[in-house]
């Protein structure tokens, strides 16, 4: 049997990546047999075994074999980090996780690893790094156009039109031409993973989808005309519906996924319905990636009181997918 290689970026040095990592790879048995491959720093890891307490063997990746089971290694990563500064974001950081990162997608790119998860890192510190991305969607999207960003639980599955974005920016965002193109997108890396399963359902902008354009033009002259174009197309998809109850006509529906407009109208509802077993799943992409649905949370940071279960579920997902090979090109 030939085990996938999951590559996992520690992501921010000084937020709880690097433990909900490690605890994840320490609950063996809630994980599926892989290599797991980590893309950080040996004196980061270290020093993250030591204030959990942890006992395990990470070889260096060059000892990695063939004929190995499942187990986990490290990919050294040449970066800035000499201490280490928990709970704060800071540049030393930001560089740091940005390169665990980039060295992960490269070798995502080059197919030494079938699947990236990527730990939380913080926006601000890659400010702080010079760096001109504002987060890893918006890194890979530079990469790959039409990378979408989507959020996956048993419960719920949400994707959203546009993400990190301002929200003056995302509405003037919203027009028929860019709609339509990332439905085409959406139904492109969704009939990879299963074809003919999914039916989106569009949430209108305004309250109540706009009543008809007393409450706002949108949803009359950008989204409908986009839904009917994209549906004429053969793609299983229909709204704009009323925002405050779309969500719910989705629950533990497996087979409907919500697109969201903006970050915050497709986070906030799957963040209560499914917050400690979401995942962000990129799709558009060549392979694999996933992350937990959380933040650095800096203000619990270096006190072992993470939860990983967000992580456990971004690492089963990945060998989910990467084991079917369901997002191949």
């Amino acid at each position: 049997m030939i085990l996938p290689k999951i590559g996992i970026s520690l992501g921010d040095p000084g937020g709880i990546g690097p433990e909900v990592v490690l605890k994840a790879l320490a609950s063996k048995n809630s994980l599926p047999k892989a290599h797991y491959i980590l893309f950080g720093s040996s004196f980061l890891i270290e020093e993250e075994k030591k204030i959990l307490a942890l006992t395990l063997d990470i070889p260096p990746l060059e000892k990695l074999g063939s004929n190995d089971s499942s187990c986990i290694f490290l990919a050294e990563v040449k970066n800035p980090l000499s201490s280490l500064k928990r709970g704060f974001p800071s540049k030393e950081n930001g560089k740091s996780s940005f390169l665990f990162f980039q060295q992960a997608v490269e070798a995502a790119r080059i197919q030494k690893i079938q699947a990236l998860v990527t730990a939380p890192i913080s926006k601000k510190s890659w400010e702080l790094a010079g760096l001109k991305w504002r987060g890893h969607t918006e890194y890979l999207s530079h990469l790959y156009p039409r990378a979408i960003m989507s959020f996956w639980s048993k419960k719920i599955r949400v994707a959203l039109f546009s993400s990190h974005l301002p929200l003056r920016e995302a509405i003037e965002n919203i027009k028929e031409g860019n709609l339509l193109d990332f439905f085409l997108a959406l139904h492109q890396s969704l009939e990879k993973i299963q074809p003919g399963k999914y039916h989106f359902l569009v949430a209108g902008l305004n309250p109540h989808a706009g009543e008809e354009g007393f409450l706002g033009s949108e949803e009359i002259q950008e989204i409908i005309p986009a839904v009917k174009k994209a549906h004429q197309r053969g793609i299983n998809v229909s709204g704009p519906y009323p925002p405050d109850v779309v969500f719910r006509e989705c629950l533990n529906k497996p087979n409907k996924i919500v697109v969201a407009l903006y970050h915050d109208q497709g986070l906030i509802p799957f963040k209560l319905a499914a917050f400690e077993k979401g995942v962000n799943l990129t799709l558009g992409l060549p392979f694999v990636r996933t992350s937990p649905d959380h933040g650095t949370a800096f203000d619990i940071a270096g006190r072992g009181q993470a939860n990983p279960q967000s992580m456990i579920e971004a690492l089963k997902l990945a060998c989910s997918l990467s084991s079917a090979n369901h997002l191949s090109p």
